[in-house]
């Protein structure tokens, strides 16, 4: 019977001891009496007794990533973000979150959210990050969320977030978009038209640029080749003159003489070509 007794004690005893893991720091809180509230000791990795009347919290002191999704799933509903734009534009997106906790500041965390670490991502995290997003677009239109200004938008959530929170020993290290912003079809298909025509009117102007490019090229290499036409015409010219004031009876007759092959024509309706005999 003894043995018995012993056995079962041994039992709740290991019932009763908790364990803090590798990379985790634990909060021990009174649920009854005049200790309620946080221990003031933070618990390191270890095993630990944890009574009746007492609750053990772990925090992961690691680096996490949470995805607020529209999807649902076994632990999760939907937790997307709902916002709207300057316009009035109700839109609708997915967003995750980079996060560590600060070990040093898990007993004050707790004392003012009185929340596990999952509470933490669930409410105190996105909670965060839907004021900001929501501040920030309704200030913008909704060419810029769904087109150029998006990247400039997260990146504002992000730094708002960490701002917010890094005080309570939540450091947020990254807020990022996961797949694309949600807008009624009919408005997609509007901004979608306007950005093809847009894109359409630019590759327009870039044909139009670049055939004017290549007129003045052409009319740049006509006027060249113009002038190189001119400029050997004029020094034709300029050389036929040179010849012509040089040009004399003698030189004509020797200049022929030099090239006669020793023969006279056949046929001569007079006097013989460059030929001339004084014969008294």
């Amino acid at each position: 019977m003894k043995n018995l007794f012993l056995l079962a004690m041994l039992g709740l005893m290991t019932v009763a001891c908790s364990k803090v893991p590798a990379g985790n720091v634990g909060v021990k809180v009174f649920l009854l009496g005049g200790n309620k509230g946080v221990d003031s000791e933070v618990l390191g990795v270890g095993r630990y007794w944890v009574g009746i009347n007492e609750e053990l919290y772990i925090y992961p002191t690691f680096q996490q990533t949470r995805a607020y999704t529209q999807e649902k799933s076994d632990d999760y509903g939907d937790e997307s973000f709902t916002f709207q734009t300057s316009e009035g534009m109700v839109c609708n997106m997915d967003l995750g979150v980079t996060f560590s906790i600060e070990r040093d500041k898990i007993s004050t965390l707790f004392q003012k959210y009185r929340k596990g670490v999952d509470e933490i991502q669930s409410v105190v995290i996105k909670n965060a990050i839907r004021d900001s997003l929501v501040s920030i677009t309704s200030k913008m239109p909704v060419e810029s969320v769904y087109g150029e200004g998006k990247a400039e938008m997260i990146a504002q959530v992000e730094k708002e977030v960490k701002e917010s929170l890094k005080s309570n020993g939540i450091n947020v290290e990254k807020v990022y978009l996961i797949g694309s912003v949600r807008l009624p079809r009919n408005v997609v298909e509007a901004l979608n038209s306007k950005i093809e025509a847009t894109q359409r009117a630019q590759q327009r102007e870039n044909e139009l640029r670049e055939a004017e490019a290549q007129a003045k090229k052409t009319v740049a290499e006509a006027e060249g080749k113009a002038k190189s036409m001119i400029a050997i015409a004029e020094a034709e010219s300029k050389a036929n003159s040179l010849k012509i004031k040089t040009l004399t009876a003698e030189l004509i007759q020797y200049e022929a003489i030099q090239r006669w092959d020793g023969h006279l024509s056949q046929v001569s309706g007079g006097a013989i070509p460059f030929l001339n005999l004084n014969v008294k």
